[in-house]
């Protein structure tokens, strides 16, 4: 049963890193997931409240980390609101539409089309907002993947 219970842990780690790169996937409820688990297999009670406080407070950090960084990218280059939504939009399409390099190029062109459908400033302005779309989302990723690695780290140091 110890091999099912800890299969299922880190195959919901693992698809909670998938989740880093393709948006669709809720990456932080999969790192919860894993907890979960461990508490139905095992025990809850050698989950102590400041984990689930510390874990929630990750959480809530992830959550900003996407938007902030996808906010910051967008408005450093020159960008607005239209190439915020565009790259948010991008971000969950691009995949689908794009197979493999559809989650880079997503925002970048969703950001793109946001600028040169709402606000017509340009072309050169708006491949400017698609730029910092994307180097915004590729520092979500890295930093969101920070964060998912403490989280996951904090739980081993608890259960071990």
């Amino acid at each position: 049963m110890a091999i099912i219970a800890w299969t299922l842990i880190i195959l919901s780690f693992i698809i909670a890193f998938v989740g880093l790169v393709y948006p669709v996937i809720p990456a932080s409820l999969f790192v919860f997931l894993g907890f979960v688990l461990y508490g139905l297999f095992y025990s809850f009670a050698e989950l102590p409240w400041w984990f689930w406080l510390a874990e929630l407070l990750f959480v809530i950090l992830l959550f900003g980390a996407d938007f902030l960084a996808n906010a910051v990218g967008v408005k450093k280059y020159g960008g607005t609101k239209a190439g915020m939504w565009g790259s948010t939009i991008g971000i969950l399409v691009g995949p689908f539409v794009i197979p493999v390099f559809g989650i880079l190029a997503g925002p970048f062109i969703g950001a793109v089309l946001g600028e040169l459908l709402v606000n017509r400033k340009g072309l050169r302005q708006a491949l400017r907002s698609g730029l910092g779309s994307l180097i915004g989302f590729l520092t979500s990723v890295g930093v969101k993947g920070a964060i998912q690695i403490i989280m996951i780290l904090l739980f081993v140091i608890v259960v071990s």
